[in-house]
């Protein structure tokens, strides 16, 4: 298969509707078929989300695109992700920010996502920065927090607090609310009055687990 004629395809696709040109540049350089199982290769580049195995998936490009083009990253961010998954999502991001810190609550997926972002040399290179972590029991990563833009992979059932104490005055908290079955894509934006939040449009994600989010 010609990935990267697919590639090319996918992004032109996506440029009908993503506007900001950085996130499908970063898009068009990154190898979607490295970060999905090898039997799943062939639909590497079809605009939809793929099963990663533990029953979770790697989102539709769409809706990552969609994600991150609502964080309006410049390049000077400090950016939290929830949801490393198969680490496709971050290798986007370490493109677009200043520094990139992701969680998984799941072991294996998080060791998966080391070696591939490691392959692709975004670990551990000096141009790039990005450490992924197993998730706590509470949500994000508060130790190294206030972060400038918090994208979350997964449903919560509300817009949990802990991330928004991870926060920083004026950034970006995109993640879908909703039931375990269907959600709404937010975008919020911290002030000190009153929040900005803005709705994205429908959505169906895995659950969020932890503190603040759903139970096992």
């Amino acid at each position: 298969m010609d990935f990267e004629a697919a590639r090319a395809r996918l992004i032109e696709q996506l440029g009908t509707e993503i506007e900001d040109d950085r996130v499908l540049a970063a898009m068009a350089s990154i190898p979607r078929e490295r970060f999905v199982p090898p039997d799943s290769r062939y639909e590497a580049y079809e605009d939809k989300p793929l099963p990663i195995g533990y029953e979770q998936t790697i989102s539709q490009p769409f809706i990552i695109a969609l994600m991150i083009q609502a964080l309006e990253l410049n390049g000077s961010e400090k950016v939290l992700e929830i949801g490393t998954g198969s680490g496709y999502q971050t290798a986007i991001l370490v493109r677009l920010a200043r520094q990139v810190v992701t969680v998984e609550r799941l072991p294996s997926l998080v060791e998966a996502a080391r070696e591939a972002l490691g392959g692709q040399g975004y670990i551990n290179a000096r141009w790039y920065r990005v450490v992924v972590h197993l998730a706590e029991k509470t949500l994000g990563w508060q130790r190294e927090a206030p972060y400038d833009a918090i994208i979350v992979t997964a449903a919560a059932p509300e817009v949990p607090v802990d991330l928004m104490a991870q926060l920083a005055m004026g950034g970006r908290l995109v993640i879908p609310v909703g039931s375990r079955f269907v959600q709404e894509l937010y975008k919020i934006t911290k002030r000190r009055d009153k929040n900005i939040v803005e709705n994205l449009g429908g959505c169906r994600f895995v659950s969020l687990i932890g503190e603040g989010a759903w139970g096992e």
